[in-house]
């Protein structure tokens, strides 16, 4: 009776073992899979808003498209249309069209 439950706790301790492998394992999939990836965008963002200069086509977060006017440390100038410009929030610029053609 005595070596039944010494085989009971060892299965046991055998299956938290197990458990606590598979737990790391899936960390370890959602790290690489999920966040690093998302750091590195957020990184690329960050640098591309950095190195806004005038001149650049770019899109805000609501969709507005326009041309850098002016760079200042916190906002953009961006001209939007002739003669109009708008003060936008740098964390707000979320794409460079520069490259995209115009139809």
């Amino acid at each position: 009776m005595n070596a039944f439950v010494i085989l009971q706790q060892t299965a046991q301790a055998g299956g938290n073992m197990s458990f606590l492998i598979m737990m790391v394992l899936i960390f370890g999939v959602m790290y690489f899979f999920m966040i690093r990836p998302q750091q590195k965008k957020q990184k690329e963002l960050m640098k591309f808003r950095d190195q806004l200069q005038k001149g650049d086509k770019v899109v805000t977060i609501g969709g507005i498209y326009g041309v850098v006017a002016e760079v200042k440390p916190a906002y953009i100038l961006m001209e939007v249309d002739a003669n109009v410009k708008i003060r936008v929030d740098k964390n707000s610029i979320v794409k460079d069209v520069t490259d995209i053609p115009a139809k």
